[in-house]
């Protein structure tokens, strides 16, 4: 007789919760497995053996970061389509420590993170799951979603950012420990600032002693905030953290702030006294709708406005509506949805219609953005075109943004966002010029991180994203 086998019981880790500045203390946690299906995961290096390391060593470091990663992972690979990768292809390379910087990045080839040192604490990036499950985030609708990588558009740009923190606050949610800390803390009103809605304490921390008001006071971004959409071609490129701007994180903010006043919303709804099984019920049911609405909003100009309709008409066929009146509430409060069309999506028929024409599948047939050609001169590159993805998919769903004062926001021409947008990049010296231009007519920025590039195309110049990175900006 064969005797039976049993596999060994995988290895305790120690890891953070949230960030390590958040007020938490290390877990105890099953090692994770990193290469595991549907979306499998790969530290770069030497691996390091699974065991319980103290909190400021390479070993918590690495598992620290391994079960965030793996935790963030899990989570959105249980809701994504069947078949969905990432465009780096089967396994996602992650760089724990790439070098010296206050940054951390996804680029189509992996996740990269670093440490520097500010005073005389040195702030790793990938220590933090905050930080971790962002970038994380990215690749996730990369994976998704993979046509807005090129769109020029500040609502694409900033809804890949916001994406990001989103992504942060679930996987945060798949702890039982820290969904009792946050019942706790907030009285079970979860709308409320508390750890979980503060992000990356540590990193805002280092920032802020680098270039004061360039992080929010006790964290890097808080998904309770006060900010109301405002139009991004009325607000300025950059700015401290207490004011809103284009720049694409600080514009994220916005809808943040929105889609967490919804969760609290969708919890409130579920029961007056919410449990730790009903908080973790909600965190999967605003995954599904995310995951469910992202590939039907259509790339346009007011690309809020459409996923925000696109979250309403999910809950209308995966919930009956459920959650409508959270959804609904959280949107128009944050003049992501005007009042006069928030109506216009639960209109009989219509949520009939927009499924049908759902956008097809990554290769498929449909356009998804518009090839706009821009004259390369207004940039310093003379007597060629510049070429852009331009937001350019037909909206399905005739709803706006709020405006200022009263109504609907005019959504701008594909061609007038794009054009915004591209400046806006020239601007702030996200573009890697290379050696494109003559150096009298041209602005480098040498020191300015650079999140596209230059590519020669034939006769023109095309302009293509490199990177999502956390946005800090050394020259500000």
């Amino acid at each position: 007789m064969r005797r039976a086998t049993t596999k060994a019981p995988r290895a305790a880790v120690r890891a953070w919760e949230d960030d390590p500045k958040s007020g938490g203390k290390p877990i105890k946690r099953t090692g994770p497995q990193l290469g595991t299906a549907p979306l499998a995961l790969a530290i770069t290096g030497p691996a390091v053996p699974a065991k319980l390391y103290a909190p400021g060593t390479r070993g918590f470091r690495y598992w620290a970061a391994a079960e965030a990663l793996r935790r963030a992972a899990d989570f959105w690979g249980a809701l994504l389509p069947r078949g969905t990768s990432w465009q780096p292809g089967r396994t996602l390379r992650v760089t724990l420590d790439a070098g010296v910087d206050l940054n951390a990045y996804y680029d189509r080839r992996g996740l990269s993170f670093f440490h520097d040192t500010v005073g005389k604490t040195t702030v790793y990036s990938g220590e933090s799951p905050d930080v971790v499950c962002h970038e994380l985030g990215h690749a996730v609708l990369d994976a998704l979603r993979p046509e807005l990588w090129d769109a020029m558009s500040v609502e694409v740009a900033a809804f890949h950012e916001s994406f990001g923190d989103i992504s942060a606050l679930l996987a945060g949610l798949q702890l039982p420990s820290l969904r009792r800390a946050v019942l706790a803390e907030t009285g079970a009103r979860i709308g409320r600032s508390s750890r979980l809605s503060r992000l990356a304490e540590q990193l805002g921390w280092a920032l802020r002693q680098i270039l004061p008001g360039s992080a929010e006071p006790d964290c890097l971004r808080n998904a309770v905030n006060p900010f109301f959409y405002r139009a991004p071609e009325t607000l300025p490129p950059s700015g401290p953290s207490s004011s809103l701007t284009a720049e694409p994180h600080s514009f994220s903010r916005v809808f943040t702030g929105g889609w967490f006043e919804a969760l609290a919303g969708m919890l409130a709804s579920r029961a007056s006294a919410p449990t730790e099984a009903d908080l973790l019920q909600v965190s999967l049911d605003a995954g599904r709708l995310l995951v469910d609405a992202i590939p039907a909003a259509p790339i346009v100009a007011d690309y809020y406005s459409q996923v925000a309709a696109h979250l309403i008409e999910s809950d209308a066929v995966l919930f009956r509506g459920r959650y409508r009146d959270a959804l609904k509430s959280a949107l128009v409060r944050r003049g992501i949805l005007s009042l006069q069309t928030a109506s216009v999506v639960t209109a009989p028929g219509t949520t009939a219609r927009a499924r049908r024409t759902r956008t097809a599948p990554a290769g498929g047939g449909e356009t998804q953005t518009r090839r706009l050609s821009l004259s390369a001169d207004e940039f310093g590159l003379e007597g060629r075109a510049l070429v852009v993805e331009a937001p350019g998919e037909v909206r399905r769903f005739e709803v706006a943004s709020a405006a200022e004062d009263l109504g609907s926001r005019t959504a701008p021409a594909p061609e007038h966002e794009a054009r915004r947008f591209v400046e806006y990049l020239f601007r702030r010296g996200r573009v890697d010029l290379g050696a494109h231009g003559r150096a009298e007519t041209r602005v480098a920025h040498p020191f300015a991180r650079k999140t596209h590039a230059l590519v020669a195309q034939a006769e023109d110049l095309s302009l293509v994203r490199r990177t999502f990175d956390c946005g800090f900006d050394p020259t500000s």
